[in-house]
């Protein structure tokens, strides 16, 4: 599989392919040896000689070394490696802006390795599901926190050559974890988030409802056999689903839905809060191929909304803008997309399908921007269960065509033939939709 240009370009570190890549044997320290040679024509053949000198650098300023020869002594030096440890933290702390003391800082880069291990353990519950055993960590990685020791793991010839290229992988996810993390502090992210639910539940659902009750209904659908797409579908409530004998190309789907008064009446709505974890936002860098949260992840939180139909589409977006006024503040929708009645979505995102009908926008307002995605029953059924349209699909297959897979386990460590992988998940994720 050709990886994403962009994805490598950005990330040369984990490039296999690219003069960074983890060897066999930890090169040597001998300034004019074969080994050395070889490494610095590849540089000047890959235009890299200032990325490695940046690197270079970094490392030795983070060691307080001068020198590659100098590292060997910090992994024998216990006094000494416990001195770089703690000056590390330090060091990170204030890169990342954390505040506290000593232990709550060592206790924040704590966090970003646990994210860290959480992106490969998400992967490897979900798009690699069914090859967990080739790319489990190493266990000497995965229980190590420290910065400063994954580090010293790259130079010691004690390790494995997997052990190595985790320890790098680990600190390269550490870094975008943290970046995300000081993104989130100086955003009050949570914050806004939770002033908007509040505006939701004062202005938007309706105040016959209590906080947190939704009505349980059921859609029950029939699929085409081509596509499993949604050919009907029909709302049943709870005692009427309970009655249903699924037949071949059925399927009977739970909501919990809020209601919202406009025009007279009371209007039911699904609503499901789409907030990203770390994890997933650390990915969603890797697919963009950027280390800056602030240009790749707009989308830190989102709903995304069910109705019963198009008209009522309509009437809850309008009923969302109205509802701001009467708070007390204007609301304006950025980057409206309305595939709804006609034409197909367009997206940039590697394994996008544009047949995914939706209303897309984002809304702004009391300094925060919420992505609202907003569909008909039918629609939603097909967001669910279509071939080639499903988003269960669609994470699969942007994990692979955007590169990320091969890039986190490239098939000289993890011996996995991309291509075949992704097409077994597919198989596997089509049989979990319509056989159970």
């Amino acid at each position: 599989m050709s990886l994403n240009q962009k994805t490598n370009g950005k990330f040369p570190l984990l490039d296999q392919n690219g003069p960074f890549a983890t060897v066999t044997n930890v090169p040597g320290n001998t300034l004019f040896s074969k080994n050395t040679r070889g490494f610095l024509r590849s540089l000047r053949t890959n235009e890299s000689i200032t990325k490695y000198r940046i690197i270079r650098n970094q490392i030795f300023d983070f060691l307080d070394v001068r020198t590659f020869s100098e590292i060997p002594n910090l992994m024998d030096n216990q006094a000494l490696r416990l001195k770089i440890n703690k000056r590390g933290y330090s060091l990170l702390g204030n890169m990342f802006g954390i505040a506290g003391n000593e232990r709550e800082i060592v206790s924040a880069i704590s966090s970003y390795s646990r994210t860290a291990d959480a992106v490969i353990r998400y992967l490897k519950g979900k798009m690699l599901s069914q090859y967990s055993s080739h790319i489990e960590m190493t266990n000497e990685i995965d229980t190590t926190n420290s910065p400063i020791d994954l580090l010293l793991i790259l130079f010691n010839s004690r390790y494995h050559k997997k052990a190595r290229f985790e320890a790098k992988r680990k600190l390269v996810l550490m870094s975008l974890a943290g970046s995300i993390d000081q993104r989130e502090r100086e955003t009050n992210i949570e914050q806004n988030f939770s002033h908007f639910l509040n505006f939701l539940n004062s202005n938007v659902w309706s105040s016959e409802m209590l906080i947190g009750k939704l009505d349980i209904s059921y859609l029950l659908s029939n699929h085409d056999e081509e596509h499993f797409a949604c050919k009907d579908v029909t709302v049943l409530n709870l005692a009427d689903a309970k009655k249903i004998k699924l037949k071949k190309g059925q399927k009977l789907t739970l909501i919990k839905r809020r209601l919202f008064q406009a025009n007279g009446r009371e209007i039911p709505i699904y609503v499901s809060i789409r907030k990203k974890g770390p994890e997933t936002k650390v990915l969603k860098l890797l697919r963009k191929g950027e280390e800056n949260p602030a240009v790749a992840v707009d989308d830190d939180f989102g709903l995304m909304a069910v109705l019963d139909s198009i008209p009522n589409v309509k009437t809850f977006q309008r009923h969302l803008t109205h509802s701001a006024i009467k708070a007390d503040s204007f609301m304006t929708l950025e980057e409206v997309s309305d595939t709804l009645t006609d034409g197909l979505h367009e997206s940039s995102s590697a394994g996008s399908s544009p047949g995914t009908p939706m209303f897309k926008f984002f809304a702004r307002m009391g300094g925060m921007r919420v992505e609202f995605i907003i569909h008909t029953n039918k629609t939603y059924l097909n967001y669910i269960y279509q071939r080639d349209v499903s988003h269960d699909e669609y994470e699969i297959k942007r994990i692979f065509d955007s590169g990320v897979a091969e890039l986190l386990f490239p098939k000289d460590i993890y011996h996995l033939d991309m291509d075949e992988v992704k097409e077994k998940q597919m198989k596997l994720c089509r049989r979990q939709i319509e056989e159970i």
